[in-house]
């Protein structure tokens, strides 16, 4: 195997662990739950501040926590990431009237690429067309029990979780893709259909906190 198929499985292994705090382990949001602060104000690579109600559209809110530098988002040299399907993931969203919004929690990580300007520089070289907001404190992250990056929430029109998770089943090479689950859960949530799963297990880069 590869050596970077050997980082990922190691990688995907280490960001499975519960993340604990001063109060207790940080559980994340159940499908059916409320999006959690869905008012407060972050900063966007654009230079607006915005909050994820100004994002939502008539269909709901598809929120991807992200970063610039888990190679489970951008990709090496064996390995193509998430984040180039980020901006089909948007196209589709729009499509359906799904607003989209990507958010950097890495806190812990500002000075080492994570920081308003890298994620400025990394929203350029990618082209990215949704809007991409700094966590400040990871506040956003610890409301939602977002885990990895990158971590997927799916919002109905009512504000209620429908599906949460993976992208799809394959980071490595979208052509190899078999289980669509994030465009099927928004093809699924714009006809008010049932969606199946609502929830697959997420891989990724742990978000980077800082340590109480």
């Amino acid at each position: 195997m590869k050596k970077t198929g050997l980082l990922l499985m190691l990688l995907a292994t280490i960001v499975t662990f519960a993340f604990t705090f001063e109060k207790g382990e940080i559980k994340t949001i159940e499908v059916g739950a409320n999006m959690p602060s869905a008012n407060a104000k972050m900063l966007a690579t654009s230079g607006k501040s915005m909050t994820l109600t100004d994002l939502k559209k008539e269909n709901g809110t598809l929120i991807i926590f992200s970063c610039n530098t888990c190679p489970f988002v951008v990709g090496g040299k064996d390995n193509k990431g998430w984040e180039g399907r980020y901006n089909e993931l948007y196209n589709i969203a729009q499509e359906n009237k799904i607003g989209m919004a990507l958010i950097n929690s890495n806190e812990a990580r500002r000075g080492k690429g994570e920081s308003m300007d890298d994620m400025i520089k990394r929203a350029k070289k990618a082209g990215l067309k949704a809007s991409y907001l700094l966590d400040e404190g990871s506040v956003i992250a610890n409301a939602f029990g977002a885990r990895t990056t990158p971590h997927v929430f799916l919002f109905d029109s009512s504000n209620k979780l429908a599906y949460a998770g993976a992208i799809d089943d394959n980071v490595s090479d979208p052509k190899m893709v078999k289980e669509h689950w994030l465009k099927n859960a928004i093809s699924k949530i714009a006809k008010g259909e049932k969606i199946n799963p609502a929830q697959t297990r997420q891989k990724g880069c742990s978000i980077k906190r800082v340590a109480n």
